[in-house]
């Protein structure tokens, strides 16, 4: 009898030092709680904090919440790599966008949102982030421009929508 394989889930922004980072992991952690066997990572758009750890605010914000900071360097995604995830989860549009086009270009057939677990699995779902929140759809608010108080906001978005991932993972 073979076990199951693992559902794969990544996380995209911009840089891969705060919203992916923290989303990703979140979900490892509570995942692992739960008892859900996934695998996460986190990649960014862009290369401009290629190898820079995860941002000190995001590392502060994790910390006080409880979680473990990964020891986490900062990359970009790469188009070879989009076909070997289950969930690509984009914290903005522009990032949806970015991957869709990247997609097209490689060659990558993939689908949106997933709405029940049986949808992965069969190539990669490409969605926001948010598509995936009980409270609402849209882009997840960059904290890096802002203060203390942005990545609290940030995180209740990340916990709030993390259930519904290790749910779709089961």
């Amino acid at each position: 009898m073979t076990q199951p394989r693992s559902a794969r889930v990544l996380m995209v922004c911009t840089g891969n030092i705060c919203r992916s980072t923290m989303a990703h992991a979140i979900l490892q952690q509570e995942a692992a709680r739960a008892g859900v066997d996934v695998v996460v990572d986190s990649a960014g758009v862009s290369d401009e904090e290629q190898g820079n750890p995860i941002d000190h605010r995001a590392a502060r914000v994790l910390r006080d919440a409880g979680y473990a900071v990964p020891d986490h360097r900062a990359r970009q995604i790469r188009a070879a790599e989009l076909g070997e995830w289950d969930l690509i989860l984009a914290m903005t549009s522009r990032h949806l966008g970015i991957l869709q086009r990247l997609a097209d270009r490689a060659g990558v057939e993939h689908e949106g949102a997933p709405a029940s677990a049986e949808d992965l699995g069969a190539g990669p779902r490409i969605c926001l982030y948010r598509d995936l929140d009980p409270a609402g759809s849209g882009d997840v608010p960059d904290p890096w421009y802002g203060g203390h108080q942005d990545f609290l906001d940030t995180l209740e978005v990340i916990e709030r929508v993390t259930p519904t991932i290790i749910a779709l993972a089961r």
